[in-house]
């Protein structure tokens, strides 16, 4: 199954987890959801995130001025 993408690009926190979160909900166990952002606090808040929920941070990059999340969705979602 495809990644799903969320893109949040000019969004400034909480904004950006807020929405990765509602996807995250809708999603069944173990999907995955790619997230494109601009707030450079996208770094804090979505390592942050992962550690204080049951998603998993798998990998995140730079490509340019857009941050990439790569995130699996977890058992639940706190």
């Amino acid at each position: 199954m495809a990644a799903k993408e969320l893109d949040v690009k000019g969004l400034h926190c909480p904004l950006p987890i807020l929405r990765t979160r509602a996807l995250l909900d809708k999603m069944a166990e173990g999907e995955e959801v790619i997230v494109y952002a601009t707030d450079p606090a996208s770094i804090i808040d979505f390592k942050h995130f992962c550690n204080t929920t049951d998603n998993v941070l798998l990998a995140h990059e730079t490509r340019g001025e857009v941050f990439v999340y790569h995130i699996r969705r977890g058992v639940s979602v706190a």
